[in-house]
């Protein structure tokens, strides 16, 4: 089983700081799942905001996550991938089932529906303790980072 640290995942992921939401892989099985986890810190910056007094984490926030994970495993498929640059393509059957809050750790599950040379159709599960926080099917585009306007 393939495991990645910070370090390995932010040679994957074009995304940083704030916005990097996935801090380790723990399962990686090539094409087919992928499993994150996200340390959900009282120091996140979205928090300062959302909610002052009662912070809970975005239900946006954690399909992100779900999508930054399910990229880790599409682009390691390309031997370019430092060309490549995710997107979202769409979003089925989003539902948000429990709040998050400060201190708990975020298990993201992705399984891949369908795989094709720019476009990944995954199912994503994030969970906290067992418990479902949020799930959707998630669509995600490979662009090349020239056609982006990242060249």
């Amino acid at each position: 089983m393939i495991t990645l640290d910070s370090v390995a995942i932010q040679k994957i992921l074009p995304h940083r700081y704030p916005f990097l939401l996935v801090d380790r892989i723990i399962e990686l099985e090539p094409r087919v799942r992928i499993v994150g986890i996200k340390q959900v810190t009282v120091n996140e910056n979205f928090f300062q905001g959302h909610f002052p007094g009662a912070p809970v984490m975005p239900g946006v926030l954690q399909i992100e996550a779900l999508a930054q994970t399910g990229a880790i495993l599409g682009l390691r498929e390309f031997e370019n991938l430092e060309d490549k640059i995710p997107f979202f393509g769409g979003l089925d059957n989003c539902r948000f089932r429990r709040p998050v809050f400060p201190g708990d750790t975020l298990r993201l599950e992705v399984t891949t529906i369908r795989t094709g040379s720019r476009v990944q159709k995954m199912h994503g599960v994030a969970s906290v303790d067992g418990q479902v926080t949020a799930e959707a099917d998630i669509l995600s585009i490979f662009a090349d980072r020239s056609e982006a306007g990242q060249g």
